[in-house]
């Protein structure tokens, strides 16, 4: 099989995953990056936008596309317009290499972020990315682009994976961050549910769809969901400022245009209304996630010295607080009871 991206956050894990195996799985690895032999994979140098990828794609049988050229910094049209061509490139490459599986990587973004969403979002929902928010738009015209290839290419197993936001300790995507910096600015009164997905779970998801039998589109993400109050308290964050949408709206487009956050203004409704999804289809093809919404955002951000960080850390510290109120309310009754014994003895001769 081969991983392209294989030098990234989910590429190197599942490189890594796939060699643990007993020598059954022959990985090729695949990134434009200069690259180290490592996870006793084969390493094949080479851009797909540009260099002949059926060249990078023979005697493989499955291929996982885990790289993007999407960059928000850049602008987002151009960005993903080059990420676009660039899986475009590599389905036409798919289809003259004879592979035999494909899996893509898209993302719950995909669902879009509206008051009318039901809780949780399932596969067979509507695919409606909130307009002015490129990545989101982008990566449903993947979709868009691999459904049609696969229309004239039924014979290829594809598979669509669409995680939520997925967070390691010391590795956080673009998206958490722009989530992150766009929960300071408040818009009305929404609170809506969110989610938050392992870096190592996302991996484990993806050599389920390459060694399996998948086949469609499987949402990645967690058991349940997390308030967003619970995130603020977790992180010790509260929202510096609260305003109307149209307010937060603007804010966004300042920030961005001079650079004062990671927030493109498309962002704005994801962090006012849902777009949790569920995982039970995924969970019925075997796979189990091993991180919780609250472990994967404590493990991946560095919270306040007075954030909340977990149940058990909450109880040890009401604890801590207890027996500290415990000795200095003893330490008070001792010192007035010495006092008073001082006063009622008799003075020395």
């Amino acid at each position: 099989m081969a991983i392209t991206g294989v030098a990234g956050s989910i590429g190197s894990r599942l490189a890594a995953r796939l060699a643990s195996r007993t020598g059954d799985v022959r990985v090729v690895g695949v990134d434009s990056q200069p690259l180290q032999s490592q996870f006793g994979a084969e390493l094949r140098r080479g851009d797909l936008r540009t260099d002949d990828v059926v060249a990078m794609l023979q005697g493989v049988d499955v291929v996982a596309h885990l790289v993007s050229a999407f960059d928000p910094r850049r602008d987002g049209l151009e960005s993903a317009s080059l990420d676009i061509e660039m899986v475009r490139r590599l389905l036409a490459a798919v289809s003259e290499a004879g592979v035999s599986g494909v899996v893509l990587m898209s993302s719950a973004m995909v669902y879009g972020a509206w008051p009318n969403n039901p809780v949780p979002l399932r596969e067979d929902a509507l695919l409606r990315p909130n307009p002015g928010f490129s990545f989101a738009a982008h990566k449903a015209e993947v979709e868009r682009l691999a459904a049609e290839w696969h229309a004239d290419n039924p014979d290829v197993r594809l598979v669509v994976l669409r995680p939520v936001t997925a967070v390691a300790a010391g590795e956080s995507s673009w998206v958490a961050r722009t989530l992150r910096a766009a929960v300071t600015v408040a818009a009305g009164d929404d609170d809506p549910p969110v989610q938050f997905l392992h870096l190592d779970d996302l991996a484990s998801a993806v050599e389920l769809a390459v060694l399996g039998n998948l086949a469609g589109a499987y949402n990645v993400a967690p058991n349940g969901h997390v308030s967003a109050a619970r995130v603020r308290r977790l992180s010790g964050m509260v929202p510096w400022l609260r305003v109307s949408p149209q307010v937060a709206s603007w804010l966004a487009r300042f920030r961005w245009r001079w650079r004062l956050a990671p927030t493109p203004p498309g962002v704005v409704p994801y962090t006012r209304f849902p777009w949790v999804v569920s995982n039970e289809r995924l969970r019925d093809a075997g796979w189990v996630p091993h991180h919780s919404n609250e472990e994967c955002y404590v493990d991946s951000h560095h919270a306040k010295p007075w954030a909340i960080t977990t149940s058990s850390v909450m109880q040890r510290r009401s604890l801590a607080v207890l027996v500290a109120l415990v000795a200095i309310g003893l330490g008070i009754a001792i010192g007035a009871m010495t006092r008073a014994r001082r006063a009622a003895s008799p003075p020395l001769p």
